[in-house]
């Protein structure tokens, strides 16, 4: 198992912990959490597989994906009254998913030959769709369509990433570089309150 499954495997079990402790948030019965664990996990990588033609989708082809969901599930269970004290437990594992999945996103793109352009787009997407679903089934608004900085962190690491490509970094350094970058960019714009301005209709 290379660095590239490694990673993939890392961003499903902290965005299926970022998806329970969000149904657990909305008080949902164990079911509810396990199916927003769960759809947070995959949401992203499913809609990425299937842009790509990589179908069945990856975690239809290995169970190691669906293990590694449901251990973290239960581990978010288990730990659930310790995470509480915990106040941006929450907004950790969902940076960190964030971070991995853009990078993952990017890789498979450019494996598929797709331009430059589209791979960022595919890893924004891979990073951010899982977190927009598990946002709706909580009822909602999701993260990306707010002023938070989010999705952006992700295209600049996404740019990034086919940047250093071309520096002759080993790809092991050039993955765990740009994971960290989006963590960053996103933590920092969270300190911070970075933001976009928000766009309205005039009179409203």
């Amino acid at each position: 198992m290379g660095i590239f499954d490694v990673l993939d495997l890392i961003g499903t079990a902290v965005f299926a912990i970022s998806g329970a402790l969000a149904g657990m948030h909305r008080r949902l019965d164990p079911f509810g959490v396990f199916i927003i664990g769960i759809t947070t996990a995959i949401g992203g990588g499913t809609l990425r597989d299937i842009l790509i033609g990589r179908t069945p989708v990856g975690w239809m082809q290995d169970m190691n994906y669906l293990f590694v969901i449901i251990a973290a599930i239960f581990i978010t269970f288990i730990l659930r009254q310790r995470l509480v004290y915990l106040r941006k437990t929450f907004f950790l594992f969902d940076t960190i998913g964030l971070g991995l999945f853009t990078i993952t996103g990017v890789e498979l793109g450019l494996q598929a030959g797709l331009h430059p352009i589209v791979c960022i787009m595919l890893g924004t997407m891979s990073a951010s769709f899982g977190g927009v679903l598990r946002d709706v089934l909580c009822n909602e608004v999701p993260i990306i369509f707010q002023k938070e900085i989010y999705a952006l962190a992700s295209v600049a690491g996404g740019t990034v990433f086919i940047l250093l490509l071309s520096t002759g970094l080993t790809q092991s350094i050039i993955y765990v570089l740009t994971s960290f970058l989006v963590m960053v960019i996103r933590t920092l714009a969270v300190k911070y309150n970075w933001s976009l301005p928000q766009l309205y209709l005039p009179g409203k």
